[in-house]
């Protein structure tokens, strides 16, 4: 009975060994299913006179995943053909999600480039007509920097702490009430927070208009995004680091300050980023708080200043004029590349300071 068995099994081998290596799409099958699918979804746009080529896109993009299914489905069988169809799913959302980003920046650097010059960059719209050349965005940097320097000066240590609290002595009806506001204060829209501040600082106390005014509001913005993000890194600090700490006779508070948050400092540093991106380019609290101006203030507590978002939003706002336009673009250029220049510092610290490990 042995003898047979073996012979069977030794039988059965190579038609299993063939069942699993056969039957399968070649690599290049993706690239080509994608080129075939780009070259239908051209022809049809062409025959049909669709004038938007957002429209032969989204076309290819269903071909791709409904071709990849059928191919895979009578090569491969119905089993691997799911896993086709997810995985060209996958690739279709990653790239309608790329393209409008990478089109984005390519438009805003092509118009931005033609404005953005050394005089553009050390003028204000002082003494120049709306409608005419000249002017630059100093004046609008040195605001759009002081506000949300400010902002994340009292928006962060607050957000830290807050965070800490929750995660490491939070217990009870206090952090359920404090975890609901954070929730609330998340999805608060910014006009919300402008409307707020100026029923408060500026028509309540009698301040006037001012930088600082806007970056209370922003501050209001930011906080929420500073305790969700250091919140969920803080949670994830192995509790072994903090039981090791605590059996040596460290005190809670040195072991959260020496142990935790440097563990969880990358993260940290990353999040924070994120919300000082986020308010970088919010328009409504500063309209109705810091007022605007054309000439250059560096006193963000006295008085009306500029900021970038609001710049760009008075300059786009001129009805047929082009050098308000082109000032619009070299504007959102300079804003682009902030936020770029705070995540890439971001990272880097975050590399600098996150634990090092080694064998």
């Amino acid at each position: 009975m042995s003898a047979v068995t073996s012979s069977t099994t030794a039988s059965a081998l190579p038609q299993l060994r063939r069942s699993l290596t056969t039957a399968r799409l070649p690599k290049w099958a993706p690239a080509a299913i994608a080129g075939t699918s780009i070259a239908v979804a051209c022809g049809i746009g062409a025959g049909f006179g669709l004038a938007s080529h957002l429209q032969w896109g989204l076309i290819a993009a269903a071909l791709f995943v409904i071709i990849s299914y059928g191919v895979s489905a009578r090569v491969e069988g119905r089993r691997q053909a799911k896993d086709r169809l997810a995985t060209s799913v996958v690739w279709v959302a990653f790239v309608l999600a790329v393209v409008p980003l990478a089109a984005l920046t390519f438009y805003t650097v092509q118009q931005g480039l033609a404005v953005v010059d050394g005089n553009f960059l050390t003028h204000s719209m002082k003494g120049v007509l709306s409608a005419g050349p000249g002017g630059g965005i100093y004046h609008a940097l040195i605001g759009t920097l002081q506000q949300v320097a400010l902002a994340t000066l009292m928006a962060v240590p607050v957000g830290l702490l807050t965070a800490v609290y929750l995660v490491e002595y939070g217990r009870g009806r206090l952090a359920k009430t404090v975890t609901f506001f954070v929730d609330v204060m998340t999805g608060v829209p910014s006009i919300v927070a402008g409307l707020f501040i100026l029923s408060v600082w500026i028509l309540g106390l009698g301040f006037s208009y001012s930088g600082f005014a806007g970056s209370l509001a922003l501050a209001i913005l930011m906080m929420p995004v500073v305790v969700r993000s250091t919140e969920e890194m803080l949670k994830l600090v192995p509790n072994e680091l903090r039981e090791a700490s605590y059996a040596l006779g460290v005190p809670r508070w040195k072991t959260i300050l020496r142990i935790v948050i440097p563990t969880a400092i990358g993260g940290i540093t990353t999040g924070v980023m994120l919300a000082v991106a986020r308010i970088t380019g919010e328009t409504a609290p500063v309209l109705m708080l810091v007022f605007g101006a054309d000439i250059i203030n560096n006193n963000p507590f006295q008085d009306p200043q500029q900021s970038l978002p609001m710049y760009i939003w008075q300059q786009y706002a001129q009805v047929n004029n082009d050098f308000g336009y082109a000032r619009a673009w070299g504007a959102a250029l300079v804003l682009i590349a902030f936020v770029m220049g705070l995540n890439l510092i971001a990272r880097g610290i975050a590399r600098w300071r996150s634990p090092k490990t080694g064998h």
